[in-house]
């Protein structure tokens, strides 16, 4: 039996090499893998003693030779491969053994791998006689196999032919991706990814569920620590991470709290510390809070956590958690506990359609307090100016049509996921029950007509923030002066679907 070993990647190397030739296994390989077998005292044949051709250009051209690919591409069940065999002096493979250059850590053209992908798609190619292993962590499965059986059976050969393939795919779309790296909208995607944890279920109990992470890549969900409660759904995953993405919108300057359901915060506040913040945040409204998300910027203590026990959460998101207040939170035998990384910062949204993708830019905040317009005669005070911008950042959360009204740094009414803004003023307004007297209103969009600054003045709020540039912005204008109201035009949308 003999096999092919050139690694970029030599965990597990020598005792992969070491039980093969135990096994009785004749070993051939290139380069720094050989290097590394000699070194370790293991026999090994180099692929220039096979080749009868040393390494040129740099390294570049080594293994790419017909006594090399024609020992693994040889379908040993056809005659006239056998006798090609024969009539160049060719000594077949039964395992290949590769690992490619590290293109993602370090990409650049001379980490653009050739011979490693040739030799691992030819081995697979022929995984009906060939074995072909890519990643360090099946050695231990292909030797005990070899070890129990004397061969690899057509299953393992068939499984490991498919990581192959999946192996090479990813590789060539982080490469396509590096090419692409200054094109925001690319002509093709090239999507690997990999399955990186099952879920409970999907949306609904009769759905399957998994969360899949691009390879060679890592998310906050990668680091994050459940402390405690039962496995996540396919919900609870979607529903914290726009949790824990809004509440690090929010800054860093003062503790935040945020309350999700069904992808809608339902509660938003920051304060000077983190139990007031979540306090505040559920006081928004209670009723929707019930089974939500909630995800905080600072550590829990355990006073927040004894705020936090008596009401039904589906998962607590937080950066640490103070000594005791875990011990808080694990009498309530079904909540999450996480304990996660600040998230990162995805260029792309993507959503399946039939046939495809919607693909777009992720939405960022492009404008600021400085570029805003104050559109009417009347300007906001400091404390208004405060509001109006903890209203704009929550509203960019929330499903549009989305007014969100804001008092003294607390959310206290979101209307949310309606046809017409106006509709959702009204909601808003609902929620609020008069707390939004001398606060701030945001619209996610501009007012197409009056109506929408009026159902936010019958709120009883001061302020209003949207984004202008509406054909009757002249006369949402002049309502807000009629009202005594400051209005802030941003120049910017932000809706979400």
């Amino acid at each position: 039996m003999r096999a092919l070993l050139s690694v970029w990647d030599k965990t597990g190397l020598v005792d992969l090499a070491r039980g093969l030739t135990d096994l009785g296994w004749e070993l051939v390989s290139s380069g720094g893998t050989a290097r590394a077998l000699e070194d370790a005292g293991v026999a090994v044949t180099e692929v220039e003693a096979v080749t009868g051709a040393p390494e040129m250009l740099g390294g570049r051209v080594k293994t790419l030779h017909p006594r090399i690919h024609g020992g693994i591409l040889a379908d040993r069940s056809k005659p006239d491969h056998l006798d090609d065999l024969r009539a160049h002096a060719i000594e077949p493979f039964d395992l290949v053994v590769s690992n490619l250059y590290p293109f993602t850590a370090e990409p650049s053209i001379e980490m653009i791998d050739i011979g490693g992908p040739t030799m691992v798609r030819a081995a697979a190619k022929n995984h009906a006689h060939v074995g072909i292993v890519v990643d360090p962590r099946d050695y231990a499965f292909v030797l005990d196999e070899l070890k129990r059986v004397g061969r690899l059976s057509d299953e393992m050969r068939l499984g490991l032919a498919r990581k192959a393939f999946a192996h090479t795919a990813a590789y060539d779309a982080a490469i396509v991706s590096w090419f692409d790296r200054t094109d925001v909208l690319p002509p093709t995607l090239h999507l690997a990814l990999e399955r990186a944890q099952e879920l409970r279920y999907g949306e609904n109990p009769h759905q399957g569920g998994a969360r899949y992470r691009r390879v060679a890549d890592t998310g906050w969900w990668d680091t994050a620590v459940q402390h405690g409660g039962k496995t996540l759904s396919y919900l609870n995953l979607y529903d914290t991470e726009a949790a824990w993405r809004l509440v690090h919108e929010l800054g860093t300057d003062a503790a935040a709290a945020a309350i999700v359901k069904h992808a809608n915060p339902c509660g938003v506040a920051v304060a000077d510390d983190i139990t007031t913040a979540y306090t505040r945040a559920h006081e928004c409204d209670p009723v929707s809070a019930f089974g939500g998300i909630v995800a905080v910027n600072r550590p829990v203590p355990v006073r927040l956590a004894e705020a936090i026990a008596p009401v039904f959460t589906e998962v607590v998101v937080a950066p640490a958690y103070e000594a005791g207040a875990l011990e808080v939170l694990a009498g309530r035998k079904n909540l999450r506990v996480l304990e996660a990384q600040p998230p990162g910062h995805d260029a792309l949204d993507v959503r399946s359609i039939d046939g495809g993708l919607l693909v777009q830019q992720v939405d960022r905040f492009v404008s600021g307090r400085s570029s805003w317009r104050v559109a009417g005669s009347i300007a906001p005070t400091d404390d208004q100016w405060r509001d109006l911008e903890l209203a704009w950042r929550v509203c960019a959360h929330v499903k549009s049509n989305t007014i969100v009204l804001v008092a003294d740094g607390q959310a206290v009414g979101i209307g949310a996921g309606q046809q017409n803004r106006v509709d959702a003023a009204r909601i808003a307004a609902e929620k609020a029950a008069g707390r939004a007297k001398g606060g701030a209103a945001a619209s996610d969009a501009f007012f197409p007509f009056r109506d929408g600054l009026d159902a936010c003045a019958a709120a009883g709020v001061a302020a209003v923030i949207e984004p202008g540039g509406s054909m009757r912005d002249d006369e949402v204008i002049a309502a807000a002066d009629e009202h005594g109201i400051a209005l802030v035009f941003t120049g910017e949308r932000h809706f979400r679907h």
